[in-house]
């Protein structure tokens, strides 16, 4: 039957979000393939530094060099730049001189935890604990009854480095921060659900074991560091100088009867990394130079010396320009940038969260945003038309689906990226990335079509 006047006018005037697996089911498969990599990645990558080794790892093995300030590189060389373990910069010499901008691509891989206090052990009522003082924005209650594992590092006292990863292999024992029984929680379940744990409460369980020594007076606490120094050579003044960090203890999965999903702890922004590092790695002869970063701290705030609030990439570029006899502003103000973070896909459990013509949706693959920020648009980068324009042309040029999203309703609040600390650098910004379920929680929740196009997206950037 010949379309009515009416539908060839919609056809072309209309705007028609499109489902991948319904508009591409071939590509379904070469989604899960993908997303088997990036499920290793996320098992062997919990925290920032385990993150930057995997990196490393992977981009030696691809050809990459540590970055050497001063050498002229040609079109097609791969540099990396570590900055103290915790944030790692990629790079592809393009064609183009450096005074036509480069294109960055910004990722966070930090995420959500409970860090331990600098002076974190104790006893109490014969068990032993670790205090914490959690990390980023969580709801407290999901943390407890969570199996978890012991990550980070402790510098000992001669400057030899110890990294922690208990709780992660067979036969490891796990951690647990303990909840009360209903039947006692009659006081508890009035609380609000903000407070239904609080944050002093998140005390993690370690041991119940004591050195049997009644001269002892913290025999169970002593138990659990006389294991810590069989183990890894610690004592108790050493916590002082560590970076330890409790995470959830399971393994990246598949979710749903049709694998469709991946659940896993830490995928925000993960999720991003990843896809940006694996375009990264298989870009070759790119038209502009390409500055990928996975950068730290992001989740409170992106400060530091390994966040984007501070000069890392700005003098990592200076580098790159002083190398080329071009002034940094010259290639800053051509450039363009991917904030590759995380949005929240709309939840059809709770629909009055989101507005839903601006929402996120899963299997519709990476999401554009315009703008981050809450209520009105405050800490948001707002990209302009023309960055809006640019971005999209490329994704459509290499006939990639996306999709375009706000992080809930006006009123109810958003988050920030990194985007507006690149965009104070003079660089044209916008967001993109996937859309996750239950974000920053310990178990988050990703479609692997739509991590496979976040993928196709970044390759397209950065042909």
């Amino acid at each position: 039957m010949a379309k009515t006047e009416g539908q060839k006018l919609e056809e072309k005037l209309c705007y028609k979000i499109q489902n991948i697996g319904m508009e591409r089911p071939e590509d379904v498969e070469k989604a899960m393939a993908f997303c088997e990599g990036y499920k290793a990645f996320l098992d062997h990558a919990k925290i920032e530094r385990e993150a930057v080794r995997e990196t490393i790892r992977m981009a030696e093995e691809n050809g990459y060099k540590p970055f050497e300030r001063s050498k002229k590189y040609k079109t097609g060389d791969k540099v990396y730049f570590d900055n103290r373990g915790k944030s790692i910069i990629l790079t592809t010499i393009g064609k183009r001189p450096l005074d036509e901008g480069v294109h960055f691509n910004i990722a966070h891989i930090d995420s959500p935890r409970l860090d331990l206090k600098p002076n974190p052990l104790y006893e109490k009522e014969e068990l032993a604990f670790f205090k914490t003082h959690y990390y980023g924005g969580i709801k407290k209650y999901q943390w407890a009854v969570t199996p978890l594992a012991l990550h980070g590092r402790v510098m000992l006292r001669d400057g030899r480095a110890i990294d922690l990863d208990l709780g992660e292999k067979p036969g490891d024992p796990v951690f647990v921060v303990s909840d009360l029984l209903p039947h006692l929680a009659q006081e508890q379940v009035k609380r609000t659900l903000a407070e239904g744990i609080k944050g002093e409460e998140l005390n993690v369980l370690l041991g119940s074991t004591p050195i049997a020594d009644p001269e002892v007076k913290q025999a169970f606490k002593l138990k659990v560091l006389s294991i810590l120094n069989e183990m890894y050579g610690i004592t108790e003044a050493d916590f002082m100088r560590a970076e330890l960090t409790m995470v959830p203890a399971q393994h990246a999965t598949d979710i749903g009867f049709d694998r469709s999903m991946v659940g896993a702890y830490g995928q925000d922004d993960k999720v991003c990394a990843y896809t940006a590092l694996m375009a990264e790695i298989e870009t070759k002869k790119p038209e502009y130079t390409t500055v990928t970063a996975l950068v730290d701290k992001e989740e409170i705030g992106s400060v530091g010396n390994t966040g984007m609030s501070g000069d890392m990439l700005l003098h990592y570029v200076e580098d790159l320009a002083e190398a080329e006899g071009e002034r940094v502003r010259d290639v800053l103000r051509a450039s363009l940038c991917l904030s590759a973070d995380v949005n929240a896909a709309f939840d059809p459990t709770f629909p009055d969260a989101f507005e839903a013509n601006n929402a996120s949706y899963m299997n519709r693959g990476p999401v554009l945003t315009k703008y981050t920020g809450s209520r009105g648009k405050s800490g948001s980068n707002d990209a302009s038309a023309e960055t809006m324009q640019r971005v999209i042309k490329y994704m459509d040029d290499e006939n990639v689906m996306w999709q375009i999203g706000e992080l809930g309703r006006v009123d109810l609040g958003g988050g920030g990226t990194v985007a507006m600390f690149i965009a104070n650098m003079d660089v044209d910004t916008v967001d993109l990335g996937v859309p996750v379920l239950a974000m920053h929680a310990p178990f988050e929740i990703t479609s692997k079509l739509d991590v496979y196009y976040t993928y196709k997206a970044f390759k397209a950037f950065n042909k």
